[in-house]
């Protein structure tokens, strides 16, 4: 079964401001889910200026050997990724689908303030119904 190790969301500026661990095998202490978001917000620039076409918004995928690194970045920059199992389909979706939640729960709150860690109880247990929706239809398949 595919599974998803890791979900962080990354503000505009870099800083973290989500981290859901789903059980990987090396799970990171808060120092370093901050040095890898921190290590991918600053890639994802610097692949957006060093690209030879015109308008890339950076990268969308990363594959390794032991795992893929899917992103999306909404149109205020705010950066949305997830880590999970090599060849794991329909990622794209998926991040889309926490985007909405994202702005649904987290930006129609009226007492978030913008840029700021999450703490919303709300966007958790969506969250964690549609990461677990995705992994009963990745079943099916």
């Amino acid at each position: 079964m595919a599974a998803i190790y890791s979900l962080y969301i990354i503000n505009k500026s870099g800083g973290l401001i989500f981290y859901k661990d789903y059980g990987s095998k090396g799970r990171m202490d808060t120092n370093d889910s901050l040095r890898v978001a921190s290590l991918w917000h600053s890639m994802h620039a610097i692949s957006q200026q060093l690209s030879p076409t015109t308008g890339c918004s950076g990268i969308e995928l990363l594959e390794a050997d032991t795992f893929d690194l899917n992103c999306f970045q909404s149109l205020t920059g705010t950066k949305f990724f997830v880590v999970c199992e090599p060849g794991t389909p329909h990622m794209e979706a998926l991040l889309k689908v926490i985007y909405e939640l994202y702005t649904d729960y987290v930006l129609k709150n009226p007492f978030y303030e913008m840029e700021m860690p999450i703490r919303c109880e709300l966007f958790d247990i969506n969250l964690t119904q549609a990461v677990q929706k995705d992994r009963v239809a990745m079943l099916g398949r």
